[in-house]
C-alpha cells in the first residue's frame, strides 16, 4: 500500500521489511536514550515492534487512531512516526530540550498524534472513547490503544473494560506490551497480574497471545471480526534488541553516554 499522507510506500506484508524498519526505529530510540535527558528505553524497546506492525496495518485509515496509553513509551511512538514520514524532523535531534514538542509524553501538538497522553490507563479510554464514537457514526474505523502489563494494575483500564462490554463497542483493539517489568521492579514481584486471559474474557472480550516481537504475528492478530472488542496480549522483553539491558526493569529510564549509543546500535540487525 501507499501511505496516503506521504506517499510512502508500505507492504504490510513484507514481514522481513517491516522487522527492519523496527531495528532502525530501535536505534533512533537509542538515539533518545543518548540526549542530555535520557529516555524510557525499556519499555519503547519493548513496544516498537508493536507499534510498526500497527501503524503498518492501518497507516492509511484515516477513521482508525492508535493510541500509546504507555505513554513514558514516547521515544517509541516518535521513532515510529519519522519512520513512517508522518513527522519530519528527527526526533532524537531535539527530544527532551528546552521548547522542543518531543517530551518525555506524547504531546498531541505533534503532527499525527491525536491524544496527548501519560497518565496511566487514560490512552485506553480515549481509545475506546474514539471506537464509540465511529460506531454511532456507522464508520468502520477501529480505537487501537497500546498499553502494558504494569499499567493493568490502573482501576481505569478496567473501567473502561466494562464500559467496553456494556455499550458493545466491538470496534476496539486492546494491545498489551507484556514485558513483565515496570518502574520499580518486576510485575510478579509488586502486584502480579493472574489470569489476564479469563479477565478480559469475563469482560467480554476476544483473546489473543502473540509473541509481540515476531512481526507476523503482530500483522495477523489485529483481526477484528466486530463481534467483541480484540484484547492481544503480547508477550516482549523489556529492552529487547540491547543484549546489555534485555530483560532488566533498570532499564525502565536511562541516560546514557554517546559512545555507548554508538555500541548498542552496532548490535542491531
Amino acid at each position: 500500500m501507499i501511505n496516503i499522507k506521504t506517499g510512502l510506500k508500505i507492504d504490510v506484508n513484507d514481514i522481513c521489511s517491516l522487522q527492519s524498519i523496527a531495528n532502525e526505529a530501535r536505534k533512533l530510540i537509542i538515539d533518545m536514550a543518548a540526549t542530555p535527558t535520557g529516555c524510557h528505553i525499556g519499555g519503547s524497546l519493548s513496544v516498537i515492534d508493536l507499534l510498526i506492525g500497527t501503524y503498518a496495518k492501518y497507516i492509511d485509515d484515516n477513521d482508525t487512531v492508535i493510541v500509546l496509553s504507555k505513554g513514558h513509551a514516547a521515544a517509541a511512538l516518535y521513532a515510529t512516526l519519522y519512520i513512517f514520514e508522518l513527522v519530519k524532523e528527527n526526533p532524537a535531534l531535539t527530544y527532551g530540550s528546552k521548547d522542543s514538542l518531543y517530551i518525555g509524553h506524547p504531546n498531541h501538538k505533534i503532527d499525527n498524534v491525536r491524544f496527548s497522553t501519560g497518565s496511566l490507563g487514560h490512552g485506553i479510554a480515549y481509545a475506546a472513547g474514539w471506537a464509540l464514537g465511529k460506531k454511532l457514526e456507522k464508520s468502520q474505523g477501529l480505537g487501537i490503544a497500546i498499553g502494558g502489563d504494569g499499567e493493568l494494575q490502573e482501576g481505569l483500564c478496567w473501567e473502561t473494560a466494562q464500559i467496553v462490554q456494556s455499550k458493545e463497542i466491538n470496534n476496539f483493539v486492546y494491545i498489551v506490551d507484556c514485558n513483565g517489568a515496570q518502574n520499580d521492579g518486576y510485575i510478579q514481584d509488586i502486584s502480579p497480574l493472574s489470569n489476564i486471559t479469563k479477565r478480559f474474557e469475563s469482560f467480554g472480550f476476544r483473546v489473543e497471545e502473540i509473541n509481540g516481537h515476531n512481526m507476523e504475528e503482530i500483522v495477523s492478530s489485529i483481526d477484528v471480526d466486530n463481534k467483541k472488542p480484540l484484547a492481544i496480549l503480547a508477550n516482549t522483553i523489556k529492552g529487547k534488541g540491547v543484549a546489555a539491558i534485555e530483560g532488566n526493569p533498570d532499564s525502565h529510564y536511562a541516560k546514557i553516554t554517546d559512545r555507548l549509543a554508538t555500541k548498542w546500535k552496532r548490535g542491531i540487525v
